[in-house]
């Protein structure tokens, strides 16, 4: 159906990425326009807004082994009766137990999976994303990089130049 409206999408939209092509066909059906020359035009604006994004990073080893330790902790904190509340809660799948964590839990819950293999499934569905992150930022041109295993003051320095340069150019 998407490959008759807007065979662009439909060449760049896997065939299982049902959400997307759902959404594809729903803003086709509501506006009459294709979502990928929405898309395009979209990508053209310029922010009215000067702003910049600062993201730490740290060596990749580090941020897994925090990922793996954080997992550990929220299960600790009551990750599962969290989930087991809110399936007792809701009669039908609540769309924030679709996102990370909570569906390998769902899962979990459902016998899918053993406790150890939801957990190793949580931490590495979280790694990533963490990854896919990192590739969205090395990308986006606004993204100034602050190293983790910097000093504080280091990143607060980098930080405070960023902002004034952004600042100046705002006011030329």
């Amino acid at each position: 159906m998407l490959k008759e409206v807007d065979e662009e999408s439909a060449l760049n939209i896997h065939k299982n990425n049902l959400k997307r092509v759902i959404r594809a066909l729903e803003f086709y059906k509501n506006t009459g326009e294709k979502i990928s020359t929405h898309n395009e035009e979209q990508s053209q604006n310029i922010s009215p807004y000067n702003f910049v994004y600062f993201v730490l990073n740290d060596k990749r080893e580090l941020l897994y082994e925090r990922i793996n330790k954080r997992v550990d902790i929220m299960i600790k904190q009551g990750l599962i009766e969290e989930v087991k509340n809110i399936l007792e809660k809701y009669n039908k799948f609540p769309t924030a137990l679709q996102g990370l964590g909570y569906k390998e839990v769902v899962d979990y819950l459902n016998g899918i999976y053993t406790k150890e293999e939801m957990i190793e499934k949580i931490k590495m569905e979280t790694r990533r994303y963490a990854k896919r992150q990192l590739t969205w930022f090395r990308k986006n041109k606004q993204t100034t990089w602050l190293e983790g295993t910097n000093e504080i003051q280091n990143n607060v320095n980098i930080i405070l130049e960023v902002s004034n340069i952004e600042r100046r150019k705002q006011n030329n």
